[in-house]
Parts: C-alpha cells; sequence; structure tokens
C-alpha cells in the first residue's frame, strides 16, 4: 500500500485506457488525481498537457501518466513545460530506462497503439523504477 499520488490525464482518444490504468493505478494503492478529460467527445490534447504540468507543479502529485491516440502529440505538448520529463514508452524497457537514465516524471502512452495490458506493464514499472543519479545526474539538469 501507498499513499503515493499520481496524476493522470488523456485527450478522447486515450479516454479509455486512461480510466483503466487509473483504477488499476487505485488498486495497487496509488491515489489519483484525474485530470480528464471525462469522456469520449473531441478535446485538446495539449490542454490536458498543460493541466498536467499544473498539477505537477502544485502537487501533492510528483509523476504522471498521459494517454492520447498514439502518444506522440501529448508527449510533444508536455515536454514544453521545463518541469516534466515526458517520455513516450511502448514497452517495458523504455519505461525502465526513462526512469534510470532520464528521471522522466511522466510517462506517456498511445491507446491505439498499446494493448492495455502492456500499457499497465509499462505503468508499473515506470512507477516502480528509480532514478540512477550518477552520471546521469548532470545531463537530466540539463533539461530542467
Amino acid at each position: 500500500m501507498t499513499n503515493k499520488t499520481i496524476a493522470i490525464a488523456s485527450d478522447h482518444a486515450g479516454y479509455d485506457l486512461k480510466e483503466a490504468l487509473a483504477a488499476q493505478l487505485r488498486e495497487e494503492g496509488f491515489s489519483v488525481q484525474n485530470l480528464g478529460t471525462h469522456g469520449t467527445a473531441s478535446v485538446d490534447y495539449p490542454d490536458f498537457a498543460d493541466e498536467m504540468a499544473a498539477a505537477l507543479a502544485a502537487g501533492p502529485a510528483e509523476q504522471g501518466v498521459l494517454v492520447c491516440g498514439t502518444g506522440i502529440g501529448i508527449s510533444i505538448a508536455a515536454n514544453r513545460h521545463r518541469h516534466l520529463r515526458a517520455a513516450l514508452c511502448q514497452n517495458t524497457t523504455e519505461a525502465r530506462l526513462s526512469r534510470q537514465h532520464n528521471n522522466a516524471n511522466v510517462i506517456a502512452l498511445g491507446a491505439r497503439t498499446l494493448g492495455p495490458e502492456v500499457a499497465a506493464d509499462c505503468v508499473r514499472v515506470f512507477l516502480e523504477t528509480e532514478f540512477e543519479g550518477g552520471r546521469h545526474e548532470r545531463r537530466v539538469s540539463k533539461m530542467s
């Protein structure tokens, strides 16, 4: 059981996967800060990347999950914010390395490119992996 809060957001294409991931996180003992969208009506993914940026700046969440159709657009929009390091991940190796080497604080996923089981595994690995620091610290600090 954890008391950690995870922020989660998506556009309309990612809504169903976001809701499934939010349920998984709750089952694993996380508090979930659901930033929307709250249905399948068409919305603009940059708005939800902005919501993530505001949520991580204000707390209590320190990590987040973003979902759109491919994960590409929402990760680009998220990375416009200097305090976000959003990693588009398509497998658990990328999820693990994004944390170990890049200290990513947001995982971005594609609802149209990943199955729900792979997405769930990516989120789980992302959240359980720690940043290695060391030689990676200098590089990561240049991005923030």
